[in-house]
């Protein structure tokens, strides 16, 4: 495994009137290069300082960090030159022209002209055609894609995306999803934050989580929906039922008011913390069998994403 990104002991602490305020608390952060880590977290978890601060844009209080093996404080212009950054809020020069703002991005890091690497990435954004437009006539949406434009404009091998949808239209975010994942196959190691859920089941390999300054969990996406992920088997029965039989009465079966519906919900967790083995669903059908209980449909369903984020964020 080799390393693209290493966080070590981060701490940011905020001087104020009312007192300090510690917004990252000894964060410990490894990313692998050519990984779409999302890092999830709620509205002031500390996600964009921890961003600003990778990114040189912010001051740590502690700790260190390492862009390819490059310290982000004592060699800062090798470190900045591996990242691009698309910021939450659109901060462009409203009179400048598409092409001309993505060219200044790219001599900002002292790159030489390529007028054909800037024809690419804007063609890759569905926005060749406004090369020469103003970017105040730009929809929100185009300016969005503007954003991700001037961050690949240096030919980063390490994308910060910070929201890059809010605010975008469905089929925008499916197009910013594909380009993400043509990024990470070309060798970009990239790290999302965002409040889309969907986005991180979609796209991630591994997921973090932040919450009140501190990372609480890191997980390769499929083991987090394994070992946190509930499943619910739904059976329709035939026949109302007054109660829930004796030979299943151990079980964490759920009757509907009506006495037509039996719900049983299996979690993961208890297995791999080697609680009490819970029935599979074969064996739970099998025994509505033998207790002569008919039933004409049945249903099952998986914790989301999100639905395990709550649930580690309420912990």
């Amino acid at each position: 495994m080799t390393l693209m990104l290493s966080v070590s002991n981060l701490s940011k602490v905020y001087a104020g009137k009312k007192g300090d305020f510690q917004a990252l608390k000894d964060i410990n952060l490894e990313i692998r290069r050519g990984e779409i880590f999302a890092l999830l977290g709620p509205n002031g978890a500390g996600k964009t300082t921890l961003i600003g601060i990778i990114c040189g844009l912010i001051n740590a209080s502690s700790g260190k960090i390492t862009v390819d093996g490059h310290d982000n404080v004592a060699d800062y212009r090798a470190a900045r030159e591996l990242i691009g950054l698309v910021p939450q809020e659109l901060t462009t020069d409203a009179f400048e022209t598409v092409f001309s703002a993505v060219s200044f991005s790219r001599g900002l890091f002292g790159k030489p002209r390529n007028p054909a690497y800037i024809e690419q990435v804007l063609r890759s954004l569905s926005l060749w055609d406004k090369r020469n437009s103003k970017i105040m006539t730009l929809s929100g949406g185009m300016k969005r894609r503007l954003l991700i434009a001037k961050a690949l404009s240096h030919e980063p091998r390490m994308l910060f995306l910070d929201e890059p949808t809010a605010g975008v239209d469905v089929e925008l975010r499916r197009d910013m999803w594909n380009l993400v994942r043509k990024l990470r196959d070309d060798g970009v190691t990239v790290l999302l934050t965002t409040h889309y859920i969907e986005e991180a089941e979609e796209m991630a390999d591994r997921i973090g989580v932040i919450s009140k300054g501190e990372i609480i969990l890191v997980e390769d996406k499929a083991t987090l929906m394994h070992k946190l992920g509930k499943k619910q088997l739904t059976v329709y029965l035939n026949e109302a039922l007054a109660s829930i039989p004796a030979a299943l009465a151990d079980d964490a079966l759920e009757l509907s008011a009506d006495g037509y519906t039996l719900s049983y919900t299996y979690d993961a967790e208890q297995e791999a913390e080697g609680r009490r083995q819970q029935r599979g669903i074969g064996d739970l059908l099998n025994e509505l069998n033998k207790a002569g209980i008919g039933y004409r449909d049945v249903n099952t369903k998986q914790s989301s994403l999100e639905e395990i984020f709550v649930s580690l964020v309420n912990r």
